[in-house]
């Protein structure tokens, strides 16, 4: 058995929330006068501080890692093979996109280490603690499970405790939990750290402190939280598809190239210039402006992105979960429609209570009585005497002077109390009745009652208390709904209140306690990293009894914890949605974390702030039916540019390979190349700003769709071009030289000229005519390419005749690819994948 010196208090040991006092104080080896100074050092060097631990990255390595994956992998190729034929001019712009590419990207990534540190700002610097028989001030940092602390109004409680003694304390832990009234604790009751003291002076026992408190739970669900964005999958689809091609043709071509006897430098630059064909070098950075552009865009109407890949998340969630409180709620107390006793009406009512009540307290149930009493309340009489509310009697009282200079008393308080006042008045009889009436619908009691003439008590009523729905709420809820997303609440607050609140908005009532919620998301079906290939199970035979069936099938939630909010957004995500996800507190930063896409409301802590995607800056949810809207049409641009990339890749790549292998013959030179990059891929940028309408339902990236066209239109663009050099070569008997310039016109023309046929499934004049910036880009740039062929720049110069003749040619064949697009879309409709997708894909 280990003697006295060897036993060690379990402060690392799970303590129960509803574990009696007595036992709480044995299994951390403490008494309700504190520890010694000693035992705290000794505790502090076993546990470590109480603080939240911050995992540090190295921002180089951070940084690197952007530099890892199949596209950066292209590009870091073709820049060693610029490097080895020395081409010095290619090296340089390879390199420049290649580090824009990664600097972007690393600029967007900090979201954890944001919100921690937001998190520890939230918690107390210091705290009064008895050490040594004596109250002391000690940096909260040095604070051990089996420490006595003192907390007063307006503290910060610095630890999780336990309350010692008689006293009482109303605490505001809705930053925390949710719950939008503040919760009376008394003796051996949990206090949480984070939460506020609002009322009251009590001492209380640290039990659990650091990692091990619910803030520092939070906070690790905070660290954990994160997800791969559906763009950032896509782009890395896009690239594996591109670099199988690459490395295929590649081969290929070196392999004929050594076959007929070419030179080693030879065949180098033939692999460098079709790498480089193959390389959508500008891909992400183009991606990334369209978004950029986009986010400048919701930032005007009051949604600031601080994550871009959110802003294509956020067109395409198809569930949003949203808080309750200050987000569907006004976060403030109300008084709804009260229960008179016979005699009484509501205004009677209403001006005694608001005797019974005093404003400079700031009471929120004062200010709530307040607020809805009449102008002329106070003609009542003038209060000469005040008892506040106490948890023991748990009631105001009021003396008031009559306008007869006669005196009479009126209170407020628990019903059962004012009832208790009013006995023998047979209207108490019916308060419980009412009380009850009130809780089924989620509101809070609140009895009142006055003295007659004789000076006995006279009922009044009861009057219910609630956070009412915001005006706005229930538009917005039948707006999302119209936009596909299914709106499900989330809420710390008591089951009976959600469900209230979610039936005045629309909602629907079937709310769930998220005790419900016991299995880990483990259980559910795993994520392949196939988005458009996932299926949503439906919440039916067996199926129906798993946590993640009945999330799906309810409208919202109660009673819900931080990690309950984290389980529901990842129980969601694993049946296939794309999660969207509100919050205002502390308590929503993990699921805010966690989620596809996570918003942040008007008013919210620097902590829910840091973890969201999103921040709202105009109060309520209306503002959300906007910034959905607005990333639809950023996502249609997306899907427009990313389409036209990918067919423009095969038409150059496929060309110069197949002219290698099939004529021994070299289509483009690498300049020609790097002159196509540069002017396609630069002016392309102006797609973040062209006219499109946003899909109707929730967009997700339908690959299939996307290299079906992309294929259809470049396959088209290879064979129109090698018609081209056929009728130059075969028939017109043109120089080699100039036959290349011929083909770098056509290439660089009708190169533009698909995004005009990309950017809608339907004939290119339908739908919103181009942005005058992208057509003006695409003038310009192509009149810049054309003067290069024409006077010969690096390459042979052509003249404005065969320049001409080029332009006919490419609109001639644009014409026929819109057709070609047109029969592509037919048979992927006539054609549709096997398993359904999660939500309606969206193809440009």
């Amino acid at each position: 058995m280990p003697d006295d010196h060897d036993r060690q208090p379990r402060t690392h040991q799970v303590v129960a929330a509803d574990e009696p006092l007595p036992a709480v104080l044995a299994a951390l080896d403490a008494s309700e006068r504190g520890l010694t100074a000693e035992e705290a050092r000794a505790r502090l060097g076993r546990n470590g501080p109480n603080e939240i631990a911050e995992e540090r990255r190295n921002p180089l390595l951070e940084f690197l890692g952007y530099f890892w994956g199949p596209i950066a992998w292209m590009i870091e190729v073709a820049l060693v093979l610029s490097l080895l034929v020395r081409h010095w001019t290619d090296a340089v712009i390879i390199g420049v996109l290649l580090a824009m590419n990664g600097g972007v990207a690393f600029a967007e990534e900090h979201q954890a280490a944001n919100a921690i540190a937001a998190l520890k700002q939230r918690l107390a610097t210091t705290a009064r603690v008895r050490r040594d028989d004596t109250w002391q001030t000690v940096p909260v940092r040095e604070l051990v499970a089996g420490d006595v602390i003192r907390l007063r109004l307006g503290d910060v409680i610095p630890a999780d405790a336990r309350l010692l003694g008689a006293g009482s304390l109303d605490v505001d832990q809705s930053a925390l939990t949710g719950e939008s009234l503040p919760v009376g604790r008394g003796s051996g009751e949990v206090l949480y750290s984070g939460a506020v003291v609002v009322r009251g002076e009590a001492d209380a026992l640290v039990y659990a402190t650091g990692a091990d408190s619910f803030f520092g739970r939070t906070t690790s669900l905070v660290q954990e939280a994160g997800t791969v964005s559906h763009f950032q999958r896509a782009v890395v689809r896009i690239g594996q598809y591109l670099i199988v091609a690459a490395l295929v043709l590649v081969t290929l071509t070196v392999v004929v190239s050594v076959a007929r006897g070419s030179r080693v430098l030879t065949v180098l630059e033939f692999a460098l210039v079709v790498l480089i064909a193959s390389v959508p070098v500008a891909l992400p950075a183009v991606l990334s402006v369209t978004m950029a552009v986009g986010a400048r865009q919701l930032a005007r109407r009051q949604a600031v992105v601080s994550h871009l890949p959110a802003v294509e998340e956020l067109g395409g969630i198809d569930v949003l979960c949203s808080d309750k409180t200050g987000t569907l709620t006004q976060n403030r107390l109300a008084v709804a429609t009260p229960w008179t006793a016979p005699g009484a009406d509501a205004a009677e009512l209403l001006a005694a209570a608001a005797l019974a009540s005093r404003a400079e307290d700031r009471d929120p149930i004062d200010l709530a009585v307040l607020a809805a009493a009449p102008q002329e309340a106070d003609s009542g009489g003038e209060v000469v005497a005040f008892t506040p509310f106490d948890p023991v009697s748990k009631r105001t009282e009021a003396t008031v002077t009559t306008p007869g200079n006669g005196r009479q008393r009126v209170s407020k308080g628990a019903p059962q109390v004012i009832a208790g006042l009013c006995a023998g008045d047979p209207a108490a009889e019916r308060v419980q009745e009412a009380v009850e009436d009130f809780a089924a619908r989620g509101y809070r009691a609140l009895g009142v009652a006055r003295t007659d003439a004789s000076g006995r008590w006279r009922l009044l009523g009861v009057l219910p208390l609630a956070d009412p729905p915001r005006e706005d709420s229930a538009a917005t809820v039948a707006a999302a709904r119209e936009l596909g997303l299914e709106v499900k609440m989330v809420t710390g607050d008591q089951t009976a209140i959600g469900r209230e609140v979610a039936r005045r908005i629309g909602l629907g009532e079937n709310i769930l306690a998220a005790d419900t919620l016991t299995a880990e998301p483990s259980t559910a079906v795993p994520d392949t990293g196939d988005e458009e290939q996932s299926v949503r199970p439906r919440p039916d035979g067996a199926d129906a009894q798993s946590p993640a069936a009945r999330v799906e099938a309810a409208d919202g939630f109660a009673q819900v914890f931080p990690e309950h909010k984290y389980t529901i957004v990842k129980l969601l995500q694993e049946r296939g949605h794309i999660v969207g996800m509100t919050g205002d507190g502390v308590n929503d930063a993990p699921a805010l974390k966690q989620a596809d896409a996570g918003i942040a409301v008007s008013g919210a802590t620097d902590a829910a702030r840091a973890a969201a995607d999103v921040v709202l800056l105009a109060p309520g949810l209306s503002v959300i039916v906007d910034a959905i809207r607005q990333a639809r049409e950023i996502f249609a641009r997306m899907v427009s540019y990313a389409t036209y990339r990918i067919a423009e890749t095969i038409r150059v790549l496929l060309l110069i390979s197949l002219a290698i292998v099939a004529f021994d013959f070299f289509p483009v030179t690498p300049v020609m190349i790097v002159f196509l990059a540069l002017l396609n891929d630069g002016a392309i940028l102006s797609i973040a700003y062209d006219h499109v309408r946003g899909a109707e339902k929730p967009a997700s990236w339908d690959m299939r769709t996307v290299m079906v066209i992309a294929a259809s239109i470049g396959l088209m663009g290879v064979a129109e071009t090698f018609l081209l050099f056929s009728l130059a070569d075969q028939v017109l008997g043109l120089d080699r030289d100039l036959v290349r310039t011929l083909i770098y016109l056509k290439l660089s023309v009708s190169g533009h000229l698909t995004v005009f046929v990309t950017r809608t499934r339907h004939p290119f004049w339908t739908r919103p005519a181009p942005a005058p910036v992208m057509l003006a880009a695409v003038l310009g740039t192509q009149l810049v390419a054309t003067l290069i062929a024409v006077n010969g720049l690096l390459m042979t110069p052509l003249g404005w005749g065969w320049a001409a003749a080029v332009w006919g040619y490419a609109l001639l064949w644009f014409l026929v690819e819109d057709r070609v697009k047109l029969a592509a879309h037919r048979w992927l409709d006539q054609h549709p994948q096997q398993a359904p997708a999660r939500a309606t894909p969206v193809s440009p």
